[in-house]
C-alpha cells in the first residue's frame, strides 16, 4: 500500500510588476492559428512566450492542432490522430482565416496588384506558411529567434494514444534542450512548460521529467466559496479568465501557496483589467501586440 505524504509547504511567490504576455496559438487574431506565420508575428510583436496545443499523428509526429479534427482549421476533414504527417501536410491550414491588412489602402492596392492576366485565377503557393505545423518546426523557430522565449505546450485529452503523447513530448523537449538544467553553448536554453486539463497527463510529465514545470488548466466556473483542488507538485494554475471573475481571491491564495497564475484567453480590455488588478503572472492572448501596448500604457505595479 502506497503512503501519501503531506506536501511540503511552499513559499509565497511575489505579485509580478507586470504579467508576461503569452501568444495563444501564435498571434492568432491576425493570422491562422498554429501556423508558422502566426508564431512569426507573435515573436515580432515582442511576446514573452508562445502557446501551442499538440496532438499525435498516426505515424508518431506531434503537430500543433487544437481540435480533435481538422475540419475547422483546414480544407480537409477527419480526425488528426488518423492522419499521417504526409497526408496532413497536403492540407491547407491557413486560407480559412481572413488575414486583413492594417489599412484599407493596403487592401485596395493589394487587390489592384492582382488584376494582371498573369496572376488572375491562379491560386498562390501556400508553401510552409499554410502547412500543418509540427512541434519540431515551432521549436526550431523558437531556438532561432535570438531572444529568450518560453513555450507553453498543451497536450489534448482524451486521445487514443494516451500517455504516448507526453512521452513523445518530453523526448522532443529533451532533444531541443528545453528541459531544466540544460545549457546550450554557454547560455540557457529556451524554457518549456507543459499544460493540460487532464491531471493524469501532468503526472506522466512529472514522472518522465520531474523538474519540467507543469500547468493545471481549469475552465469550470466555481462558486465563490469553492476550493480548487490541485494535484501535488503543480507550480502553476491555469484558470480561464471567467473563473477569476467568479473567484477573485484565487490569485492571492495561489500566490500565498507558492503557485503562479496563467490565465486565458484575454483579448478584451475588460478582461485585461481583471487579470492585472488580480496580479496574474501570465496572460495568454490571441492579440499579443495589442495586449503588450495596453500593458505598457499602464503604471507598473510594485512587485510584492
Amino acid at each position: 500500500m502506497s503512503i501519501v505524504r503531506p506536501a511540503a509547504r511552499r513559499q509565497a511567490v511575489p505579485v509580478p510588476a507586470r504579467p508576461l504576455v503569452v501568444a495563444h496559438r501564435g498571434a492568432s487574431w491576425r493570422a491562422a492559428e498554429h501556423t508558422l506565420g502566426a508564431y512569426r508575428r507573435a515573436i515580432e510583436s515582442g511576446a514573452d512566450a508562445l502557446e501551442c496545443d499538440v496532438r499525435l499523428t498516426r505515424d508518431g509526429h506531434l503537430v500543433c492542432v487544437h481540435d480533435r479534427t481538422v475540419d475547422r482549421t483546414s480544407d480537409g476533414r477527419g480526425v488528426v490522430s488518423e492522419f499521417d504527417l504526409k497526408t496532413l501536410s497536403e492540407l491547407d491550414f491557413s486560407s480559412w482565416h481572413q488575414d486583413l491588412p492594417d489599412s484599407a489602402d493596403e487592401l485596395v492596392l493589394g487587390d489592384s496588384s492582382l488584376q494582371g492576366s498573369y496572376l488572375q485565377g491562379v491560386a498562390p503557393d501556400r508553401g510552409e506558411e499554410g502547412r500543418v505545423l509540427t512541434l519540431d518546426r515551432l521549436l526550431e523557430l523558437v531556438s532561432d529567434s535570438g531572444r529568450p522565449l518560453t513555450v507553453f505546450v498543451e497536450t489534448k485529452h482524451p486521445t487514443r494514444y494516451k500517455g504516448l503523447v507526453e512521452r513523445r513530448l518530453v523526448l522532443t523537449l529533451r532533444r531541443f534542450g528545453m528541459v531544466p538544467g540544460v545549457r546550450r553553448r554557454g547560455r540557457p536554453a529556451p524554457r518549456a512548460m507543459v499544460m493540460s486539463f487532464a491531471p493524469i497527463a501532468l503526472r506522466r510529465v512529472r514522472l518522465l521529467e520531474p523538474e519540467l514545470p507543469v500547468v493545471q488548466l481549469f475552465e469550470r466556473v466555481l462558486a465563490p466559496a469553492a476550493r480548487v483542488v490541485v494535484p501535488g507538485g503543480v507550480p502553476i494554475l491555469g484558470p480561464w479568465v471567467g473563473l477569476l471573475r467568479a473567484n477573485p481571491d484565487l490569485v492571492r491564495r495561489s500566490h500565498a501557496r507558492g503557485r503562479r497564475i496563467y490565465t486565458w484567453t484575454v483579448n478584451e480590455p475588460a478582461d485585461l483589467d481583471v487579470a492585472c488588478a488580480l496580479g496574474v503572472d501570465y496572460i495568454a492572448t490571441d492579440r499579443p501586440a495589442d495586449v503588450r501596448a495596453q500593458l505598457q500604457s499602464r503604471p507598473r505595479l510594485p512587485a510584492s
